[in-house]
């Protein structure tokens, strides 16, 4: 078991000390906390037995979600891995979307067809949402190739795992996203233990954004527990690949409250090592700021958390009386040809 003294030092990007304003502050506190109810909803559901299949929750990384939204634009291109919900409420997509499709009603973001790991909305600019360890890092890199081949200034942001970078797509795709400049922002959000293996037990290399020295691109690691760093971070990351000088690789260190999924114990780490990381809890964080400087009444911020809970609460109303899918969208969305030749017989 990965100890508290052999955990690595966190390097910021740049020392967070409230640069940002109280418009700002509230917008992270609100999305956080959307996020945070969200999971912590969608894991009672799922022991209810209303949600099926895998399930991943973000709890604890939402500090990654609320500064990567205003260090982008609405037409910048997320993608990421299984562990989506987070990010694409972030992006936009409904909670009420996000949860149908949890309950794989037609009415969910990916018409019920996908589930807990492949949200999807070209409409939000969220491209998933992938089940395969990462499978989306070189899509990833293909979306940034389509913005400099058509001649935009967008930006794609790829997420992925710490368990995901030991994988060979990364290094493939860094060494082909470096030699061709593409608008890319390769994000690894590590939250130490992979599926279940901490990275000092899988990796002689434990500080990911190393790798890029070896594709001579910037890598910096970043405070994934607080939103100014991930913001200030990100926003450096996104200048540079708007300006045409190619991507970035950034290992944003958070931490995750629950396990890998809804049937993971954890039993690989301790209890007070989960209360230790809470003590940084990006939420209370900001929150803490927000109240420092007078930025809103305890009225306002019971009236943000009451807005929260009744979106929640509508968002499963709203996926508990949706319909199911047609037997006919089984053979829908399978290829770009609307009338391709299915033998249904």
């Amino acid at each position: 078991m990965q100890t508290k003294e052999s955990k690595p030092q966190v390097k910021v990007a740049r020392e967070a000390t409230q640069l940002f304003g109280k418009e700002t502050y509230l917008y992270w506190y609100e999305l956080m906390l959307l996020i945070r109810r969200f999971e912590e909803k969608a894991g009672q559901l799922y022991g209810m037995q209303k949600i099926r299949g895998f399930c991943h929750l973000y709890m604890g990384q939402e500090a990654v979600a609320a500064g990567a939204m205003t260090a982008t634009r609405p037409d910048d291109k997320f993608i990421t891995a299984y562990r989506d919900h987070g990010l694409a409420i972030a992006k936009g997509i409904s909670p009420k979307a996000c949860m149908a499709e949890l309950y794989g009603k037609i009415t969910g973001c990916s018409k019920g067809k996908g589930g807990s790991m492949h949200f999807f909305s070209r409409e939000h600019n969220f491209f998933g949402g992938h089940g395969i360890v990462g499978g989306q890092i070189g899509v990833g890199a293909g979306l940034a190739f389509a913005e400099k081949y058509k001649g935009t200034d967008h930006v794609v942001l790829c997420f992925f795992g710490d368990g995901a970078a030991r994988q060979g797509i990364l290094h493939e795709t860094l060494n082909l996203a470096a030699l061709w400049d593409l608008p890319v922002v390769f994000i690894c959000e590590n939250n130490e233990y992979a599926m279940g293996t901490s990275v000092q037990r899988s990796s002689k290399t434990v500080d990911i954004y190393r790798y890029a020295d070896s594709y001579a691109i910037p890598g910096e690691a970043v405070d994934g527990m607080n939103p100014e760093s991930v913001h200030i971070g990100i926003e450096k990351a996104v200048r540079r690949a708007r300006e045409g000088k190619g991507p970035s690789l950034l290992e944003i260190k958070t931490y995750r409250y629950r396990g890998h999924s809804m049937s993971d114990p954890a039993k690989y780490r301790s209890k007070e090592e989960v209360e230790e990381y809470k003590k940084r809890d990006p939420i209370t964080q900001v929150l803490q700021v927000i109240q420092k400087h007078n930025w809103a009444t305890e009225q306002e911020i019971e009236a943000i958390e009451e807005k929260v809970k009744r979106e929640i609460d509508e968002a499963v109303q709203f996926a508990e009386e949706s319909p199911w899918p047609d037997e006919s969208e089984l053979y829908r969305d399978v290829y770009v040809q609307p009338d391709y030749p299915f033998i249904v017989d």
